[in-house]
């Protein structure tokens, strides 16, 4: 009889087996979707989504306490956040819609406007002023206008659109920093007059993710480390509630109902929350604790309703965008793509992790919201437009081109979206030589036309003509008797079978037998060569 401790250990050796199945099984799965040629487009669309309604939810939530109190509904916030994502999926429709090259030949223009719209809004009476800051348009009493939001856009597109055009002098370092250099300190200079120093901490890092990937050299980012800690040193030194933040920063218990309350505050809110959390709109903190709690410190409102796991969804969702970024980046051969796919997702990630550190007390705090899930009007509309950008560098990926024009329905038919014409190269003045595939190379989003191959045709054979007239009269029967009744065309197989071997045999021989016929034929070729090697 078999004893039960071996049917229980084959029991456990099924289970085990049953389930190694499904997880190869899945392994499988999740291999064959990362191979195929959109799976970096429905990446970015699906994360993008993913995190502007995980957003919606937590700004329900976080929002509903200081909407009664200020507007007397606890949806007001609420719809007003609704108010500017439908704006943002205008923007990021746009942003899909629009042809890469576009974007790109647009570029300086952009930039220009947003220096322009900087400096306007320093301008009293024109810009309004917010808590000792000056960093708005108000539109009609209806909505606020932060242009410092669109210069994080306009600066990447264009820094990015001027290292493509460089990337021959970009061994030197006043080819990579003599144009983009400037152009950061003007747009910091404006924005530390409003001002506003957590934007220039992402313009920043914006200008040093375009360098690390157009592949400035360590002695660059070492010199200018040294440079923007003196700066940053300077610019807390100068500013009174600054240098408060960083010793609330060093020690927030010593100044507990003041600038390290908020510090304090988000501390409790996320112990509170523990594994699980207390549940979604069960905060205690954001009971008039909590400053802010809908827009910089969302995350430790997650913390404390949806506990350990909803920050884990959270990072796991910006590691998604990262990867997503790198992925388009590696995978087209366009340096203008390479450029914006990989700074988008270093600017997403890099704003994310600014503002998990400060709540959680790794960082001094900024000011930076969570992008995509913190309240905001001109900041998300931005993001989102950001996010319509990436989506369509993933277009753009070679297999994705290939795929789009090889199909008569397409994902976004009914958007418009644009087929990338070509696969692209290396982006500046379009070579004159053929990209791979047949196509002509082509500039970011340019349109360009298959070229139809040259295909030489033969000349009709001419019409014999006999000079018999007899034979003369006959041809055109005969040629008439051929062309209703063809030759018929054996393979060589059975021409081998038959013995035919399309040859004529020579007089006193037929077919194959000739070949049988003549046993010595070998021999007597051995011995002539002998032969004539003795004559020799």
């Amino acid at each position: 009889m078999v004893s039960t401790e071996s049917v229980e250990r084959s029991a456990r050796g099924s289970v085990v087996y049953e389930s190694g199945q499904v997880a190869r099984r899945y392994r499988n799965s999740i291999g064959a979707f990362l191979t195929k040629p959109m799976t970096s487009f429905y990446l970015v669309l699906v994360l993008t989504l993913a995190l502007v309604s995980f957003g919606l939810v937590m700004m329900a939530s976080a929002s509903a306490v200081d909407s009664l109190q200020l507007y007397g509904s606890a949806y007001y916030l609420f719809n007003r956040q609704l108010i500017f994502v439908a704006l943002g999926l205008i923007a990021m429709i746009a942003a899909l819609r629009v042809p890469l090259g576009a974007w790109r030949r647009l570029s300086p223009m952009m930039m220009l406007a947003a220096l322009m719209l900087l400096a306007l809004v320093l301008v009293p009476g024109i810009g309004q002023e917010l808590g000792g800051a000056r960093r708005w348009f108000d539109i009609a009493g209806i909505m606020l206008f932060q242009p410092s939001e669109v210069g994080k856009i306009a600066f990447l597109l264009w820094g990015a659109h001027v290292l493509t055009q460089r990337r021959k002098i970009l061994n030197t370092w006043g080819g990579m920093l003599k144009p983009l250099l400037p152009g950061l300190i003007v747009l910091c200079g404006l924005v530390v007059i409003e001002p506003d120093l957590h934007t220039t901490v992402t313009y920043i890092v914006i200008f040093l993710s375009l360098l690390w990937i157009a592949g400035a050299p360590m002695r660059m980012f070492g010199l200018m480390l040294i440079a923007g800690a003196a700066v940053g040193v300077a610019a807390i030194a100068t500013q009174g509630f600054r240098m408060s933040r960083v010793l609330s920063f060093l020690d927030p218990w010593a100044d507990a109902d003041g600038s390290g309350h908020q510090a304090i505050q988000g501390f409790y809110a996320l112990s509170t929350g523990g594994m699980f959390g207390v549940g979604l709109g069960n905060s205690r903190t954001k009971w008039g604790a909590l400053p802010n709690a809908h827009s910089d410190y969302i995350f430790a409102i997650i913390g404390e309703e949806l506990g350990f796991l909803g920050c884990a969804l959270v990072l796991i969702l910006f590691g998604g965008v990262a990867y997503a970024g790198i992925r388009i980046a590696r995978r087209t051969g366009d340096v203008y793509i390479r450029l914006v796919s990989a700074t988008t997702a270093v600017w997403m990630v890099a704003q994310a992790l600014i503002n998990v550190g400060y709540v959680v007390g790794l960082l001094p705090v900024t000011g930076i919201t969570l992008p995509l899930i913190s309240s905001g009007g001109t900041s998300l509309v931005v993001t989102m437009f950001a996010m319509g950008i990436l989506a369509s560098c993933a277009r753009h990926e070679p297999p994705a081109i290939r795929y789009l024009q090889s199909r008569e329905r397409r994902f976004g038919r009914w958007l418009s979206l644009p087929v990338p014409a070509s696969v692209t190269v290396d982006v500046g003045k379009p070579p004159s030589g053929r990209a791979r595939g047949g196509t002509r190379a082509s500039a970011t989003g340019g349109s360009t036309k298959k070229r139809a191959p040259k295909t030489k045709t033969a000349a009709a054979p001419k019409a014999r003509t006999s000079a018999n007239p007899r034979t003369a009269k006959a041809e055109p029967a005969k040629r008439a008797r051929s062309a209703t009744n063809p030759p018929t065309k054996r393979s060589p197989q059975a021409k081998r079978s038959r013995g035919d071997t399309g040859r004529t045999p020579p007089a006193g021989r037929t077919g194959t037998g000739a070949r049988r016929a003549s046993p010595d034929r070998g021999r007597n070729r051995t011995e002539n060569h002998s032969r004539g090697r003795r004559t020799r």
